[in-house]
């Protein structure tokens, strides 16, 4: 609860530095593209059998550390599943394995399951920010989407130590503010209650504090007490962005 309140503290400068980040990782992969004394085979980001070829090769040169960036959507990221034995393989063998992904593929990726189980071998923390996939190995080497665009069509190994460096410390700088998948569960579970999805729902709605607590049948100093904290579990600055983040967590589907 400690971390989680750190980050309701400073929800605004963690999504502005993240966004910074994004930006960070897609001018490196550019400048990548740009230089011409770095040629890498590239594939085309559709052919997945393709893109699991790559990244098994670049995972079997990993000696210290792999770090795992999973794509925001279960499509970009299912060239990642065949994979996940290999993470724990090598996290098995002494390699520091960290993957960092969104609540969204937690569950269809099988990491979910994975880690409830006890068997990950490599330590998972959960991100809302959507970034571009992307593995770094050793610090040295990696492997993503080449070039600025969101959706490029072609992937490859990137080599230049400039570009790894950026997108290292990119990935530092949002492992830093993410929140390990344990206490995600926790949190999960705590706001998975129908009093608290009642309360949730009528912050997106937009409800007044009054009408909301006459609807869901409370005082409304309860009402406003259990808005506080469901505010602070969330990391969320106003009601409506507890709506949001509360759709976001999965805790409210986009569509109710």
């Amino acid at each position: 609860m400690t971390e989680l309140s750190k980050t309701a503290d400073s929800a605004d400068g963690v999504e502005d530095a993240l966004m910074r980040a994004r930006r960070l990782i897609e001018s490196a992969v550019s400048m990548h593209r740009s230089a011409p004394a770095q040629r890498s085979p590239m594939v085309l980001t559709s052919d997945v059998p393709a893109v699991r070829r790559e990244i098994a090769r670049l995972l079997s040169q990993a000696k210290r550390s792999v770090c795992v960036i999973v794509p925001g959507s279960f499509e970009r990221a299912k060239p990642i599943i065949p994979l996940l034995g290999k993470l724990s393989a090598l996290g098995g063998s002494g390699v520091a394995v960290r993957v960092l992904c969104s609540p969204e593929v937690l569950a269809p990726l099988g990491i979910l399951g994975a880690a409830r189980r006890g068997v990950p071998g490599y330590e998972v923390r959960v991100t809302e920010v959507d970034l571009q996939g992307a593995i770094i190995v050793d610090g040295r080497r990696s492997f993503g989407r080449t070039g600025p665009e969101r959706n490029g069509r072609y992937a490859s190994v990137i080599s230049d130590p400039a570009a790894v460096r950026a997108l290292d410390l990119m990935f530092a700088g949002i492992w830093g503010s993410a929140i390990p998948l344990a206490e995600h569960l926790r949190l999960a579970e705590r706001l998975r209650t129908e009093a608290v999805r009642l309360i949730l729902e009528r912050l997106r709605a937009g409800h007044t504090d009054d009408v909301a607590a006459k609807e869901i049948q409370v005082s409304l100093r309860t009402y406003r007490r259990h808005v506080a904290a469901i505010m602070r579990d969330v990391g969320a600055n106003s009601r409506f962005q507890a709506g949001v983040r509360a759709v976001e967590l999965g805790l409210l589907s986009q569509c109710d």
